[in-house]
């Protein structure tokens, strides 16, 4: 099982992929190829051609949440016609209309759309195996007190709400040496999909790639830092939504590694 970074923040000296600030991820096991997110534009084409992947062969697209720089390449997918027949698993609350600061920061195409394009959507709250070493971890129940704050508002029956970003989860990832997780932005909380994903695979978890969304040196990054450190030895991936600052703190309690376009993981 390999995972591969096509979009992040980040970019490598001397390897020539382009970045911008989003994400989205190739992951490899057996027969399946599972797109993790979609990044904000193109630029998922651009870099998987350049590292010589093919995007058509996708058999899964998996949405950690509904934000556009996680979903913003489905368009130029749908556009071109790589999404027919391929399944897109997703929270049902992912396709609600999102604003903040007076701009939309929503999917930018519906689940409808999707449809008519010909992409098979999986909506679930539940976790849902999607390959043999894959699982969707579904809904992520708010334990903490510290994370998992709303973000922004989003359109319901009832009108635009405070978003509380319900959709937002993760996939764990079985391995020999446990559970490794694949998070987006993580505003459920990076600890409380930890706990969720040490459930769903009764396994410890060994490591994390993904945005923990720390963005500043408070007391929400210092809680999350010992809350992990104490959850055993694990290896920590960080980026996108992650600062300077959270990164050193983080790299106090755990292994830290630099994480950028083209970054490529053997699991």
């Amino acid at each position: 099982m390999t995972i591969t970074v096509l979009v992040d923040n980040n970019t490598y000296i001397d390897q020539y992929f382009r970045g911008e600030p989003a994400l989205c991820c190739w992951l490899e096991d057996e027969d399946r190829r599972i797109l993790f997110d979609t990044g904000y534009s193109d630029l998922l084409l651009q870099n998987a051609a350049a590292m010589g992947i093919d995007l058509r062969t996708a058999t899964q697209v998996v949405l950690s949440h509904g934000h556009n720089d996680h979903t913003g390449g489905l368009r130029p997918l749908l556009e071109a016609g790589w999404l027919k027949n391929t399944e897109v698993i997703a929270h049902p609350d992912c396709f609600f209309p999102k604003r903040a600061g007076g701009l939309d920061i929503g999917c930018p195409v519906t689940a409808e759309e999707l449809e008519r394009g010909g992409a098979r959507l999986t909506l679930t709250k539940r976790p849902l195996v999607i390959s043999r070493h894959a699982v969707f971890l579904g809904e992520i129940p708010r334990e903490t007190p510290f994370e998992g704050q709303p973000i922004g508002e989003r359109r319901t029956a009832a009108g635009w709400q405070p978003d509380p970003l319900t959709e937002d989860t993760a996939l764990a990832l079985r391995t020999p040496e446990g559970t490794f997780v694949l998070t987006g932005c993580s505003h459920s909380g990076i600890c409380n999909i930890v706990a969720q994903a040490r459930r769903v695979t009764g396994k410890p978890v060994c490591g994390i790639l993904g945005g923990f969304h720390l963005l500043a040196e408070d007391e929400t990054l210092r809680r999350t830092a010992a809350l992990l450190r104490e959850q055993g030895p694990m290896a920590l991936y960080p980026c996108h939504c992650v600062c300077l600052a959270a990164k050193a703190a983080l790299r106090q309690a755990l292994p830290v590694t630099e994480v950028g376009v083209g970054l490529r993981l053997e699991l």
